[in-house]
């Protein structure tokens, strides 16, 4: 299927790895320019050179802190700079946190509020302006199953996933009429190192019967158990749907979480 997003230009947020680095090899295959963002350097440095490896590859990197105030601009910036645009926003940029309201500590909220929602809504409001001078625009908003079917265990995530769902909903209404589409993607267990660092250890800690298999022993059963489908997600499966709902087919999508969980309301 032809995207038709050749020569369109994206920021994947998040991109040194697991469903960012996913992402932005997806729509790279598919002819557009990406600035792909994360916080560690080196790492960021080492997925870029996998993704050059793609023949007419036109990648950009910026190793930046998504959750600092003036990073949303800089980011936005360095895409003008490099590739003289920008129509595609990808928020992929976050982490689960295990836990729930009594055991999440005021660091805990200020960390994950300020990397997963803060600054979501500020990397699409630095964003906007460009995609309204072009006159057509793609955000995808990474987000979680557990933002429609919440998760006790995952209070700190859940509440911010739901939030996310709805900044969508409502920004979505607010640029309609500029061709900015904006979705969301509710993902559930899905097998990334982000999962197995910050998930595994908490199964771990309350199911004793796991405490000596695997990590990927780990999230095969959790998958079997909790997932209909029978198994955990890949990235590239999620990265298909973030490039279809940033692409010139989707034209009719918008304010959307689409579920992408395998069948399952929870994950853990």
């Amino acid at each position: 299927m032809d995207l038709g997003i050749a020569g369109r230009v994206a920021i994947v947020t998040g991109a040194s790895a697991g469903i960012g680095y996913a992402v932005a090899d997806e729509l790279l295959a598919n002819g557009a320019s990406v600035l792909v963002v994360a916080r560690n350097e080196a790492r960021l440095n080492q997925a870029a050179e996998k993704l050059l490896g793609r023949k007419g590859a036109k990648v950009a990197t910026l190793a930046a802190d998504v959750a600092k105030p003036e990073s949303a601009e800089i980011i936005v910036g360095k895409s003008i700079e490099a590739f003289g645009g920008l129509h595609i926003l990808v928020n992929n940029a976050g982490r689960a946190h295990a836990g729930g309201l009594m055991n999440s500590s005021e660091e805990d909220w200020e960390e994950m509020t300020g990397v997963k929602l803060t600054s979501m809504r500020r990397m699409c409001k630095a964003a906007i302006p460009h995609m309204q001078k072009a006159g057509w625009g793609r955000i995808v908003n990474m987000s979680s199953i557990g933002g429609i079917y919440p998760n006790p265990k995952l209070f700190v995530s859940h509440v911010l996933s739901a939030a996310i769902n709805n900044l969508t909903k409502s920004l979505a209404m607010e640029v309609a009429k500029d061709g900015i589409l904006v979705n969301a993607i509710g993902i559930g267990a899905v097998a990334t190192d982000n999962w197995t660092n910050n998930m595994v250890p908490a199964v771990r800690r309350a199911r004793q019967e796991f405490s000596t298999l695997s990590d990927d022993d780990v999230i095969a059963r959790i998958s079997a158990e909790l997932t209909p489908v029978g198994r955990a997600g890949t990235a590239r499966e999620i990265a298909a749907i973030a490039a279809f709902l940033s692409s010139d087919r989707n034209g009719f999508v918008t304010g959307d979480t689409i579920e992408a969980s395998g069948g399952a309301d929870r994950f853990m």
